[in-house]
């Protein structure tokens, strides 16, 4: 009798858990926002996500790949805006949650530089009621961490009032919205923005720094600028292309890959993990993808997914350790036997050579790709929309591993790119800015 009483027993619960399998999966999303808290002990700020210390460890990711974020081990994502044309706000917290993610949600607000004018009272106004109602769909999502008003609103930014709007919208938030913070984003960093925020923003709960190059000075520029409040880092990475050497004339070097990775793990042991007691983590930017000055200077993806080795070193970063298969480095490369910082200099109509030296960790068979493409033209600044440069067809002669032999074109700016895929997902580029004459 106890056999039996035991056999019912057990088929009655794994019914139970597969109709709960079920309604979970039917119904994902439970109604209950996190409560998200900014606590200081000891003079050590800690963020709580429903009262658990939460560190983040985190990307920028408008289009990118969430699930292989939460693969990597981080625990959030930003975004720049509540709808980005492509998924809107809601679809993008559900797919967070559903990968175990927190989102620092962006909110557009308008900018000086693009036009918007923070002495006109009514158009202010206006934006402030259209972000209420952003904030009243998505305030209750479980994903929802932090919302960030604005970025890089003190970028080409003249008039201070534009703090007071980010205070009026934060001051908003915190009305309708009980259990989540509020932060927004600077350009670099300077002594006249930190005194803005704390007399015309003080609501704000985080301050937010976006800095590439400089960011091992944060920590010291944060005391010396006098912010004695909590702070996150949400876009850094790689050099940025007003940051870098210059050909002759005035081509951006980008730096390779695998240079660009050891610059991921100095600044970020210099410029975020060094501060425990004010930094409560950082965005690295960009998990993704984008152009901007070239098709592979901010994203730590390629165009066709690929990895490249800043994602190593970001998931090392989170996981303390490396990722079992490694990207391939780059030892050198080189066109007509100058690197990228010798100006070269070719004849149109003449064969030239490119010699590309990779290594893999792994000894996987590496697979060559290369890319003639038209010096970028775009003089956009803050990250603004910028049209890929046209790729120069019909020049290569012969492409052999890390050997091609190609015409030089017609005269004009141009970058030569290489890429070498390992096969596991993984690959390492580098490019030559080069002038044909």
């Amino acid at each position: 009798m106890k056999r039996i009483l035991i056999i019912l027993l057990c088929a009655y619960c794994i019914q139970s858990c597969k109709k709960g399998n079920a309604q979970k999966t039917m119904n994902p999303i439970p109604n209950q926002p996190a409560k998200v808290e900014l606590i200081q002990e000891n003079g050590k700020f800690q963020l709580l996500v429903n009262k658990a210390p939460f560190y983040i460890k985190g990307a920028g990711l408008e289009f990118g790949d969430i699930p292989s974020l939460a693969k990597h081990q981080a625990n959030s994502f930003r975004t720049w805006r509540t709808e980005n044309g492509q998924k809107s706000g809601k679809e993008v917290l559900d797919e967070a949650y559903k990968n175990g993610l927190m989102v620092t949600m962006g909110i557009e607000v308008e900018r000086e530089r693009h036009g918007f004018d923070y002495d006109n009272a009514e158009e202010v106004n206006k934006q402030l009621q259209r972000i209420r109602k952003e904030v009243l769909d998505l305030k209750d999502h479980p994903a929802l961490l932090i919302w960030a008003i604005g970025n890089e609103l003190n970028h080409h930014s003249k008039n201070p009032k534009v703090w007071n709007a980010v205070n009026e919208i934060s001051k908003m938030i915190h009305e309708v919205d009980p259990n989540h913070l509020t932060t927004t984003t600077l350009a670099g960093i300077a002594k006249k923005e930190i005194d803005l925020i704390k007399e015309r923003a003080n609501d704000i709960d985080i301050l937010s720094v976006q800095m590439y190059g400089d960011l091992p000075n944060l920590p010291i520029l944060i005391r010396d600028f006098g912010w004695t409040g909590a702070y996150m880092v949400t876009e850094w990475g790689a050099t940025g292309h007003w940051e870098v050497p210059t050909t002759k004339w005035g081509a951006p070097v980008e730096e390779n890959s695998t240079v660009k990775a050891g610059n991921y793990m100095k600044r970020y042991k210099g410029g975020i993990e060094a501060d425990t007691q004010q930094c409560i983590g950082s965005y690295v930017f960009l998990w993704g993808n984008k152009q901007e000055r070239t098709p592979t200077w901010y994203g730590v993806f390629l165009e066709d997914g690929q990895e490249t080795e800043s994602v190593d070193v970001m998931h090392y970063i989170w996981n303390k350790k490396w990722p079992k298969n490694r990207t391939p480095q780059i030892a050198s490369f080189a066109l007509e036997n100058k690197t990228a910082y010798e100006s070269v200099t070719l004849i149109s109509g003449q064969n030239s050579q490119a010699l590309a030296v990779i290594n893999d960790y792994e000894k996987d068979a590496l697979s060559y790709k290369w890319e003639i493409l038209s010096e970028s033209e775009a003089k956009q600044e803050g990250g603004d929309h910028e049209e890929r440069p046209k790729s120069i067809k019909g020049l290569f002669q012969n492409a052999e591993g890390g050997v091609l032999e190609f015409t030089a074109p017609t005269p004009g700016h141009y970058r030569l790119f290489v890429y070498a895929d390992d096969g596991q997902g993984h690959a390492a580029t580098a490019n030559i800015p080069f002038k044909v004459k």
